[in-house]
């Protein structure tokens, strides 16, 4: 087998289970040194756990792999900080930062607590946001230490719920939109330093989504978590660098490229609000629907 990641310094955050996990023993299958990184709460975020990450990087040891583990929260600036000088200092650089770690907390709007909120946006945004705002200043100081462009990558996750949208998830849904137009951004900004962003939309069953509802055998089979990892291997690779500021689905029997928002029909501006109702109407009609939850079927 061609290893697509020999060498490669990757750091995958919330790897010590489900797709992180999937991600972290495909990269090192090809050659990656990874950072399992992974704070080990529970669903909801609650706790701390070293030993699913410890689980992840012994099976990578025991296969001839390097690996490290990390237990910093990437929500925490300093956590985020040093989440990023842990590879440096086991490896001698970084290559790749996989942002993955996320919770649930999963409530209608009318009964969404503050909290539920808060703690969904801090781990899913600010976790996506404090590592990549650490690499990326990394990257640009080895940029300009070595005069060019880098070969680096960021892969965030975001989620169809995200994209599409899914009745009960404001909280991730909001967020997870949030960090594909985060990629997108962040393509731009660190361009000029070698680095790629993209983002995945991962669609599979995880210790966050199998309990939602009853799956027939081959639903299980089409959203095993071990269909997104050679995504995000390949988008970790060199092959990869021409391509950034992408939303990628993957899982359940699809591979696809999410396609964003874009100006639909379009009038001149108008100054009298009585006037503006039939314009508008039809514009509206005019224009495309919002997808479903599957990305086809239109609301």
């Amino acid at each position: 087998m061609s290893k697509l990641c020999e060498g490669r310094v990757v750091i995958v955050t919330g790897a010590g289970r489900g797709i992180g996990r999937e991600y972290a023993l495909m990269l090192a299958a090809h050659g990656a040194k990874v950072v399992v990184n992974d704070l080990g709460g529970a669903l909801d975020g609650v706790g701390a756990d070293a030993t699913p990450a410890q689980q992840v990087v012994n099976g990578i040891r025991a296969a001839g792999g390097e690996a490290v583990v990390d237990g910093n929260d990437v929500s925490d600036w300093n956590g985020a900080k040093a989440l990023i000088g842990k590879a440096v200092e086991s490896f001698g650089r970084l290559d790749v930062l996989v942002n993955n770690a996320g919770i649930l907390r999963d409530r209608m709007i009318t009964n969404m607590e503050e909290a539920e909120w808060d703690a969904v946006m801090k781990v899913h945004l600010k976790g996506t946001f404090a590592p990549t705002r650490h690499a990326a200043a990394y990257w640009r100081e080895e940029s300009k230490r070595l005069g060019a462009p880098l070969d680096a990558r960021v892969i965030n996750t975001s989620s169809v719920s995200g994209i599409y949208g899914n009745i009960g998830q404001a909280n991730y849904g909001s967020a997870k939109a949030g960090i594909a137009t985060f990629t997108i951004i962040a393509s731009r900004e660190l361009r000029r330093y070698g680095v790629t962003v993209n983002a995945i939309a991962p669609v599979a069953n995880t210790r966050l989504t199998e309990n939602l509802r009853e799956y027939t055998e081959e639903e299980k089979r089409r959203r095993d978590p071990r269909w997104i990892a050679p995504v995000v291997t390949w988008l970790a690779s060199a092959e990869s660098s021409g391509v950034s500021g992408r939303v990628i689905e993957s899982g359940n029997g699809i591979m696809a490229v999410a396609e964003g928002w874009h100006r639909g029909p379009t009038v001149d501006q108008m100054e009298d609000p009585a006037a503006i109702g039939p314009v508008l109407i039809d514009l509206i009609e005019r224009a495309r629907k919002n997808a479903g939850i599957n990305g086809a079927d239109l609301d």
